[in-house]
């Protein structure tokens, strides 16, 4: 009997030795699978940074930031795409940020959890992952025919503010979400009102998660070109806008238009490639500004 159990430990014990050898081989499959994953990526990016880098060389100086739209590629400039980029960005910040972190307080703080709550959870969830044409049309149907807006700097900042604003709802409430409750109960312990409490705890907890999703958002906002053109946003010879009723062009619409127009002019691919040199700059400050932010102001309890 002692024999038979000895053996029935030995062949337990190869058997196991055997599993832990298959899955820590199956750990390494996946961990160099994943490791030429993120190879291929960033291969992939070094060669278009590089490719776009190449193509505009000799075009990006102080004069094309200066100098106005021009059928003559040696004189173009992109002064109007970043006044307008930056008028659109006027209005989607403070329209993003009011509405998106004021439905992330209801959802959160107020809003009863039921089925009314899990319906506007749910959708916001999926209006996160629609395609940005579609917004487009959105946009187009509502603020540019209804509200006859045109194509103005308004119209665009509303569609874009459509666009972003679920991204920004799931980011606030995954902020809100991530305060402490103790925190809270020790504020109402104090005689705290529920403004009081999220005015003067929530939100300051909660800011640096808040506002890095908003920056990321409006880093998206900044990049899409498909809404901008479903509701006609032009990229012609315009004039520089004034205000947010102006018809205006933006920084990814001119990188689109000369993309398709390179076909007729060669000189419009490197013209296009120096935008997108400018507009990478731009996203990648707002992305910087948004990790600075969250490092400086998140607090660990």
């Amino acid at each position: 009997m002692e024999v038979v159990e000895e053996k029935k430990k030995y062949i337990n014990l190869e058997v196991v030795q055997k599993k832990m050898a298959t899955r820590i081989l199956l750990n390494k499959l996946v961990k160099y699978l994943f490791l030429l994953s993120t190879l291929f990526g960033l291969v992939v990016l070094a060669v278009l940074l590089y490719r776009v880098y190449i193509d505009s060389v000799g075009w990006l100086n102080l004069d094309f930031l200066r100098n106005r739209l021009s059928t003559n590629p040696d004189r173009a400039g992109i002064v109007g795409a970043i006044v307008g980029t930056v008028w659109l960005m006027i209005i989607v910040g403070p329209v993003t940020m009011f509405l998106g972190i004021g439905t992330a307080l209801y959802l959160e703080e107020y809003a009863k959890k039921g089925r009314i709550h899990s319906f506007i959870q749910t959708n916001i969830t999926n209006l996160a992952g629609v395609p940005s044409i579609v917004f487009g049309l959105l946009g187009l149907t509502i603020f540019v025919r209804v509200f006859g807006l045109g194509s103005s700097i308004i119209a665009g900042g509303l569609t874009m503010s459509l666009l972003v604003l679920p991204i920004v709802v799931v980011a606030s409430q995954e902020a809100i979400r991530s305060v402490p409750q103790f925190l809270r109960e020790a504020s109402f312990g104090m005689g705290a009102t529920k403004w009081q409490t999220i005015k003067h705890v929530v939100l300051p907890t909660s800011l640096p998660g808040i506002l890095t999703g908003v920056i990321l958002a409006l880093s998206r906002a900044i990049g899409e070109t498909a809404p901008l053109v479903v509701i006609g946003i032009p990229a012609l010879l315009i004039p520089v806008p004034n205000s947010m009723f102006d018809t205006f062009t933006a920084l990814p619409m001119q990188v689109y238009y000369w993309t398709i127009d390179s076909v007729l002019v060669d000189e419009y691919a490197n013209l296009a490639a120096a935008t997108i040199i400018v507009l990478l700059v731009i996203l990648f400050i707002m992305n910087s500004i948004a990790i600075i932010i969250r490092n400086k102001f998140q607090k660990r309890y």
